[in-house]
């Protein structure tokens, strides 16, 4: 499958990648690291088109979505918005969402690779509700700009609303670059930024509209490898690495971040609440290297000769200057400082748990 700026991607040059059954651009001439560190001080643009994304109206919306996602939506007031989950039935995750509420609807953002299953999995359940769900990703086109920047890139664009007023994780409609768009405070690299709907005609000029304005700011165009160690310094989870339906919140230590296991009976909720009774077998943690090594998706994390975990995300950390990863171990080992093995080809390399995030933004306000 192909995003509406595949062509503007091969035109200037872009290395593609399938990525969940799309052709992304994993990187541009410039190189992940220069996109990655451009996020981090200025701001980078993504070709985030392949994400799913929802509309659900009617009556029974957000009793709906009480039911079928981790966050009480009767805490989330119109203009706002929030990270939740989708789980089963015995509380893994289906998805990683982002939910927007506009004034006459709700938007739904997933994962891309998971977008079918989730629009199945919603269906079904909405069969006892009266709403509506719409598939809006043929109709319209999502882009992300992120970084410091970002702000002032974009501002000339948009006449009739002053960004600066716009608080972290909200949605508001205006004018960006003659195009009638969605805005949300949002992002995945842990630098203030936005994401922008907007209707698939307009998505080309929108983004060379963002280039040419951002040009002041040395906005780059970023591919997916940026996008990934950016998320991972945040420690921003990836489905399929950190969070899966074999795994649930509490083991990934996002109840917090997106789960209220009181207000509302979600689909899932009683088995976390049994799961929260008894010690978890085993956490997510991160780590540093010690010694010289790539740790990698998969690979085994050991105490001595014994195997108690294995890595999901593993990279150099250009903003750390360090080899850094996640993964889940048995519980006793996640202590802080703890010594740790990642089997590397067979060679064991010393590595340490250490605090999450492995990197914090200054440019929060």
């Amino acid at each position: 499958m192909e995003t509406k700026l595949h062509g503007w991607h091969i035109s200037q040059g872009a290395r593609m990648v399938d990525f969940g059954g799309w052709d992304m651009p994993v990187q541009y001439a410039t190189g992940p690291r220069e996109e990655h560190v451009r996020v981090r001080e200025a701001a980078g643009l993504f070709d985030i088109d392949h994400m799913g994304r929802f509309e659900i109206t009617g009556p029974q919306a957000a009793d709906f979505l009480q039911r079928v996602q981790t966050w009480d939506v009767s805490r989330l007031a119109s203009g706002r918005a929030h990270y939740s989950m989708l789980l089963n039935d015995a509380g893994g995750v289906i998805d990683d969402i982002f939910i927007y509420h506009r004034p006459q609807s709700w938007l739904v953002v997933v994962n891309a690779s998971n977008a079918p299953k989730d629009l199945a999995w919603l269906q079904a359940h909405a069969r006892d509700f009266s709403v509506s769900i719409r598939d809006l990703r043929a109709e319209t086109c999502l882009v992300a700009l992120q970084g410091p920047a970002a702000r002032q890139a974009l501002q000339p664009l948009c006449p009739d609303l002053d960004l600066g007023g716009v608080g972290f994780h909200h949605v508001v409609e205006c004018t960006c670059a003659g195009a009638r768009i969605v805005l949300c405070t949002t992002g995945y690299t842990g630098e203030p930024g936005y994401e922008l709907l907007l209707p698939a005609s307009g998505c080309a000029e929108l983004w060379n509209a963002i280039l040419e304005s951002g040009a002041p700011q040395r906005v780059l165009p970023c591919g997916l490898a940026a996008r990934d160690s950016l998320r991972a310094e945040a420690c921003l989870p990836l489905y399929g690495n950190e969070i899966d339906e074999s795994t649930d919140p509490l083991r990934a230590g996002l109840v917090r971040a997106a789960v209220r296991l009181e207000g509302h009976d979600f689909i899932g909720r009683r088995a976390l609440a049994a799961l929260a009774l008894a010690p978890l077998p085993e956490l997510l943690v991160g780590f540093q290297m010690v010694d010289p090594g790539v740790p990698r998706h998969g690979y085994p994390v050991a105490a001595g000769a014994r195997t108690v975990g294995r890595v999901t995300t593993g990279l150099w950390s250009p903003s750390t200057g360090k080899y850094i990863g996640m993964g889940y171990v048995e519980s006793a080992r996640a202590a802080i400082g703890g010594e740790l093995s990642i089997v590397i080809r067979e060679s064991p390399k010393a590595a340490r748990v250490v605090a999450r995030p492995f990197y914090t933004s200054p440019h929060w306000r």
